[in-house]
C-alpha cells in the first residue's frame, strides 16, 4: 500500500503539471573532455531553495572551497534566476524536468553541470507517479568524453520515486538498469535515492551489484551527517565504476543549512 501523505487536502489538484521526458540545457561549456585524472564531483539536494540568496551563498562557498568538475543537483527549481546563479553561470548543464509548480511559475526536478558538453543526455521518468503530487520522479543520464582514453564517462543523476511501495521503487531501479545494463564505459551513479528503509537500501545494493558499482565510503563522522528517516541508512548515495577515490578526498559537508540534505564531495581518478 502507497504510504499517504498527511497535508494532501491542503494542495490543489491543479498545481503541479506532469511532463513529457525532456532535457533542457545551457551550453556555456569550456572544455571539450574530462581529465581522468582528478574528477570532482558535488552530489546535493537542494530541496528548491536554490532560488534563495542563503542557497546561493552556500553554494559558492562549496564552489570556491572544492571546484567541482560534475555538480549533480536533485529537488532544483529551473528559471530566470537559476541562471544568475554566479557559479552556474561558469558551467554549461543539462536540466530533466519532472512537473511544472504553477504556483511559483518554475520547473522542478535534477540538473547536471560541467564544463565539459556532454555527447548525449536522456531524461528517463518514471512510469509510477508519486501520491498527492500525482508526478513522477527523473532521472538524468549524461555522457561526457574522457581525456585520457577517449572513452565515454556515463554519468547518471537520480531522484528516486517516494510514498510507494517496494513494487514501484523497484521499478525505477529496474528501468535505469535496462538502459546501463549493457554499457561497460566507467560510470557515475548518485542522487538522492529516498533509502529510507532497509528494504529499498537493499534493492539498491542489489542494482548496484549487478552494474559492477562501488559506493563511495566515507568516515563514520561524515556518514552521520547525512540525512536519514527513524534510523535508515542514507537517503543520499554517490556510486562509481571504472574509476577509484582519491584518499581522503569523499566528505559530507557540513554547516550549511540551505537544504535539509548536506552535499557531498568527492574526487574520482580514472582506471586505466
Amino acid at each position: 500500500m502507497d504510504n499517504q501523505f498527511p497535508f494532501s487536502g491542503l494542495i490543489s489538484p491543479n498545481r503541479f503539471l506532469p511532463v513529457q521526458e525532456s532535457v533542457l540545457s545551457q551550453d556555456n561549456f569550456s572544455d571539450l573532455a574530462i581529465a581522468g585524472k582528478g574528477i570532482k564531483i558535488l552530489n546535493w539536494n537542494v530541496a528548491k531553495n536554490n532560488n534563495t540568496s542563503k542557497w546561493a551563498n552556500d553554494f559558492f562557498q562549496i564552489v570556491e572551497s572544492h571546484q567541482p568538475d560534475l555538480i549533480c543537483f536533485q529537488e532544483i527549481e529551473l528559471n530566470k534566476n537559476t541562471q544568475k546563479v554566479l557559479a552556474l553561470e561558469a558551467m554549461g548543464w543539462r536540466f530533466a524536468p519532472n512537473f511544472i509548480d504553477f504556483y511559483y511559475n518554475t520547473y522542478c526536478g535534477i540538473l547536471t553541470a560541467s564544463k565539459v558538453q556532454p555527447v548525449t543526455s536522456r531524461a528517463i521518468l518514471t512510469s509510477e507517479f508519486e501520491p498527492v503530487t500525482n508526478t513522477p520522479k527523473v532521472s538524468l543520464i549524461a555522457e561526457y568524453p574522457l581525456k585520457e582514453t577517449g572513452q565515454m564517462l556515463l554519468v547518471v543523476n537520480t531522484h528516486a520515486i517516494n510514498f510507494v511501495n517496494l513494487y514501484k521503487f523497484k521499478s525505477q531501479l529496474q528501468k535505469l538498469e535496462a538502459v546501463l545494463g549493457d554499457r561497460r564505459e566507467p560510470l557515475i551513479i548518485c542522487g538522492d535515492f529516498n533509502t529510507w528503509s532497509q528494504g529499498r537500501f537493499n534493492l539498491l545494493k542489489l542494482m548496484a551489484n549487478r552494474l559492477n558499482l562501488n559506493p563511495v565510503q566515507f568516515s563514520i563522522q561524515d556518514q552521520a551527517k547525512l540525512k536519514t528517516f527513524l534510523g535508515s541508512p542514507p537517503l543520499d548515495h554517490i556510486f562509481y565504476r571504472g574509476l577509484t577515490p582519491k584518499l581522503q578526498t569523499a566528505k559530507v559537508l557540513d554547516k550549511l543549512y540551505s537544504s535539509d540534505h548536506k552535499p557531498m564531495v568527492v574526487e574520482l581518478t580514472l582506471v586505466v
